[in-house]
């Protein structure tokens, strides 16, 4: 009922499609690609619906959404990622060493000899958790910075549109991203902050972050979840 057994398939398949299309990106791209211009709703337009019991969907139901191949062909902007990133974000969660070694197939691979990730939701990646009342200080501000890569013409320009739950004040910094040519990495700054007083029953919500201009929308969703009163 998950609908893993033929969604890996086809998420394999669109992926050598893409890297057919683009040799020159890396996997992290191609997932980028996927995930930013899926869609979530029907043939109808209405929302997607969870297939076990029919109600409304949500990210953590279908992730990004359902892929549309002949978008994430052009995507225009993706979030990119190296090895190197991902084996900080392993020992950001505290694996061990010999399990980052055998996840990343990398021998030599240590956390004393990495870059650790303060927060694991620091790799750069086309989705945001953002969970409140985490860690030391109890914090109603989240805060993670993102570096988005033109793949699409010279000139591109992009703004910020942001969708986030009543409980929950989100902005980014800049809103608007001008990339002069092709390659061109920049990066935006996102800050979640909670409002006080969060009724303490709501303790998860859903929202998203889009780069857009005439040609693309670039989204991400993003969960929020509350650990504690505010």
């Amino acid at each position: 009922m998950s609908g893993t057994s033929m969604s890996c398939p086809h998420i394999s398949g669109l992926a050598a499609l893409l890297k057919a299309a683009h040799p020159d990106w890396s996997p992290s791209a191609i997932k980028s690609a996927l995930m930013t211009t899926a869609y979530t709703v029907d043939n109808a337009n209405s929302p997607l619906r969870d297939a076990a019991d029919y109600s409304l969907s949500t990210p953590w139901a279908h992730g990004a959404g359902h892929v549309d191949p002949h978008k994430a062909l052009s995507p225009g902007l993706v979030y990119d990622a190296t090895p190197d990133d991902y084996v900080s974000f392993l020992c950001s969660l505290d694996y061990t060493d010999d399990a980052v070694q055998l996840i990343a197939r990398r021998p030599n691979a240590t956390c004393s000899s990495s870059r650790r990730f303060r927060d694991p939701g620091q790799l750069n990646y086309p989705s945001f958790s953002v969970v409140f009342g985490g860690g030391k200080k109890n914090s109603r501000v989240v805060r993670y910075t993102r570096e988005l890569t033109n793949v699409g013409p010279a000139g591109s320009a992009y703004v910020a549109e942001i969708e986030a739950p009543p409980t929950v004040v989100a902005t980014v910094k800049p809103s608007k991203l001008v990339f002069g040519n092709v390659g061109d990495k920049l990066r935006y700054t996102v800050t979640f902050v909670s409002k006080k007083d969060v009724d303490y029953s709501l303790t998860s919500g859903f929202g998203s972050i889009t780069w857009k201009n005439a040609q693309h929308q670039v989204r991400s969703p993003v969960s929020f979840s509350w650990t504690l009163r505010l």
